[in-house]
């Protein structure tokens, strides 16, 4: 929230019993943070990175009761601590509960201002509270900063995938499970004094809802936790986060690789724009090592960037091996792992530099958002960030929010979209009136081991060729009853697309062949429906061509 302008004790007109805010024991260690590197005499040290203002953990005690009014919850969702500002607290241990539940709803529908109306004393005892949190100038406790690789309760990606960011501690303070949508353009500094302490970095804030907000951060370290990353960037489409890690990490007359099958629109973006900027680009097989070497050898490359799997062949690269390669020669590496998702492929941990997710796909899983996501080391994405933090490209925090609720169920749904998605293509691979399948689950694909090693699944798309031209291929697509004819994929519906004529179909039939674009290939995004419905809908659309 702006410059955390919950006070350490809050005071009512119906009694002179003070109340402090303290840190929950089951989030935060008890651990003195006036220890840990970053803060002292309640300041923090502009040199210690904050990973986000969802480490904070700003709890009341556990033996506190509080009952917000709706409005005084809906302004902690809005505005955020500033005006937690009523309750009706008991404590069996004393007599510290006179506050009339009546007058403090009606504080807080009426009187938010009332916050910033209490004020430590010396005459507080709080000696003993100060010696085990860092209190910044403004009065505010901070417990302490839980680590997520510490947490080693949550043993696998499902469970870290519901929790990561919100279990172990949000910046938002609530009793709510779920995280609230914090709607604000801009946040507000109490006095111009906080204004100072955030301009020369004694404090924090996000001061502007384009460079920050507390639901959006909650969903980057929730990806960050799923991706072993240090820190995330979230953008407003996926588009919007390969672009600008393209703009922000290649400087002015530099030289970038990248591979033959990828996404048209970066493909465009990477042969039409970025030479403006005197940017060129070496591109190459996904498999071809040797085309690579070459590539590091004669250019001064600055970055190396590809999806794996890739759009729509679904080859794979190996990571590992052109970390390495990069590496030496002081490339980054960016793996665009959009169709793999952290639940199947982990970019980071093999040696990328940086993975980028279309997370309008299977992060947030249900076809109604777009957002894009950029993770990897605080330095690399804190460099992207700053460019992005000038051109604007934000995510709504309604947006955040429903890719956090995605989350939830994405281990569930990549198991059934993997498992499905395997079965089909094996299943297409041996019907007589389907050509090619292209599945890296299969041992017919060219990185099939390559994909067994660096995978543990293989992912939701199947791509295949009918036996058949342009309108054997249309008439197969129209019969099918349960997919929809739409561009994405990684939804909970299944998508179907003919890519000559959903991607490609400006272009001539010979210009679409140089892409390996052929007129009778489909795109098949498994959704989770019932596999069964889903191979009866298949099968009986190909027995009509």
């Amino acid at each position: 929230m702006g410059v955390y302008t919950c006070p350490r004790v809050f005071t009512s007109s119906s009694s002179s019993s003070t109340y402090c805010c303290r840190h929950h024991p089951d989030l935060a260690t008890r651990a003195a943070v006036n220890h840990r590197p970053g803060f002292a005499a309640g300041r923090v040290d502009s040199t210690t990175p904050f990973h986000g203002l969802s480490s904070l953990i700003l709890r009341f005690p556990p033996n506190f009761v509080r009952q917000l009014s709706t409005k005084a919850r809906r302004n902690c969702s809005n505005i955020g601590v500033a005006q937690i500002v009523a309750a009706s607290w008991s404590n069996k241990d004393s007599d510290l509960s006179a506050v009339p539940a009546a007058s403090a709803v009606d504080a807080a529908a009426t009187a938010a201002d009332l916050v910033v109306q209490a004020q430590i004393g010396p005459e507080d005892d709080l000696a003993a509270v100060d010696a085990e949190y860092a209190v910044f100038g403004n009065g505010v406790q901070l417990g302490g900063l839980p680590d997520l690789k510490d947490a080693s309760f949550l043993s696998s990606d499902g469970s870290i995938a519901i929790h990561a960011g919100e279990r172990l501690g949000r910046g938002i303070v609530t009793d709510a499970i779920t995280t609230p949508v914090v709607n604000t353009s801009a946040y507000f500094f109490k006095k111009t004094a906080d204004l100072l302490d955030f301009k020369e970095k004694r404090a924090t804030s996000f001061e502007y809802g384009r460079y920050g907000n507390p639901t959006t951060v909650v969903l980057e370290e929730k990806i960050s936790a799923l991706e072993g990353a240090e820190s995330t960037l979230l953008l407003a489409s996926g588009m919007c986060a390969s672009t600008v890690l393209l703009m922000a990490l290649v400087p002015a007359g530099g030289h970038i690789v990248t591979t033959t099958d990828c996404y048209r629109k970066t493909r465009i973006f990477i042969e039409t724009i970025l030479p403006k900027m005197g940017i060129t680009a070496t591109i190459i097989d996904p498999a071809d090592v040797g085309a690579l070497e070459t590539a590091l050898n004669e250019n001064k490359v600055s970055l190396f960037f590809t999806e794996s799997p890739t759009n729509p062949f679904l080859r794979c690269v190996d990571i590992k091996l052109v970390s390495d390669l990069c590496h030496s020669k002081g490339a980054v590496v960016c793996i665009d792992g959009t169709f793999a998702t952290p639940m199947n492929q982990k970019a980071l941990a093999l040696g990328a530099d940086l993975v980028v997710h279309s997370a309008t796909k299977y992060l947030a899983g249900h076809n109604d958002v777009l957002a894009g996501c950029i993770s990897g080391s605080m330095k690399l994405v804190s460099e992207i960030r700053i460019l992005h933090h000038i051109l604007g490209g934000a995510l709504n925090p309604n947006a955040a929010y429903l890719i956090i609720r995605g989350m939830k169920t994405l281990h569930i749904r990549i198991q059934q979209q993997n498992s499905t998605a395997l079965r089909m293509a094996k299943i297409l691979e041996a019907h007589p009136k389907v050509a090619h399948v292209y599945y890296p689950g299969l041992p017919s694909h060219p990185e099939h081991e390559l994909a067994k090693r660096q995978m543990t699944g293989f992912g939701g798309v199947v791509s295949f060729e009918i036996d058949g031209y342009l309108k054997r291929t249309i008439k197969f697509i129209d019969a099918l009853k349960i997919p929809y004819i739409a561009p994405s994929f990684g939804g909970c519906e299944s998508i179907v697309d003919q890519p000559a004529i959903m991607s490609y179909w400006d272009l001539s039939q010979s210009d679409r062949l140089k892409y390996g674009i052929k007129d009778n290939l489909v795109r098949f995004s498994f959704g989770i429906e019932d596999f069964n419905d889903l191979k009866a809908d298949i099968l009986q659309a190909l027995e009509k061509i």
